[in-house]
């Protein structure tokens, strides 16, 4: 009888371990002193701070390479949910955040990759790192006509496109490539 009270004792602390450290914590902080960081940028990088709608409410360009901190006042900020986001040359880096009686609280950090776009004579190959697998919707324009409209949806978490373009159709090429809310645009010349 002492071993199973024992063994229900073990697996109740288990438990209660596996909780305390499963459970995210926020930061909270005023909102008149928000410090955001970020490892590893470069010059020519960009802050943005978003609102739930996407729109950008402050932006800043980066300096210097190196780790950036930067502390801002955001005591101006309607309440709601946000985010600060570094864009960098192949991801983006997005801190949330939440605006409420005048406190900032950071709650969950993701990296949304960029899409590649690069072209080889009459080719155009898109691929893009996905572990969301998020819908990938890729338009491309010769001039102002769409020769390409298609959303792709692929399991797999690396996503890989190649599209041959018309030999005889040399001028000005638009790819638009729309996912997670973000829209992509690369204009090239065959």
């Amino acid at each position: 009888m002492k071993t199973l009270a024992k063994n229900y004792l073990l697996v109740a602390l288990m438990f209660g371990t596996l909780i305390t450290y499963g459970t995210e914590k926020k930061n909270t902080t005023a909102a008149n002193k928000v410090t955001v960081a970020f490892k590893e940028v470069k010059k020519g990088h960009v802050l943005s701070i978003k609102n739930n709608k996407y729109t950008t409410v402050y932006t800043l360009k980066i300096k210097q390479n190196g780790t950036f901190a930067k502390t801002l006042d955001l005591s101006n900020l309607e309440e709601g949910n946000y985010s600060a986001e570094l864009e960098k040359d192949s991801k983006i880096m997005v801190k949330y955040f939440t605006v409420n009686k005048g406190n900032v609280t950071f709650e969950n950090e993701k990296t949304v990759f960029k899409p590649v776009i690069r072209t080889e004579n009459d080719l155009v190959l898109i691929s893009k790192i996905d572990f969301n697998k998020e819908p990938l919707k890729v338009k491309l324009f010769y001039k102002d006509e769409v020769i390409v409209n298609e959303t792709v949806e692929d399991e797999s978490k690396i996503l890989n496109r190649i599209y041959k373009l018309s030999e005889d159709k040399s001028g000005e090429y638009t790819v638009i490539i729309k996912t997670d809310n973000r829209t992509y645009t690369k204009n090239f010349t065959i």
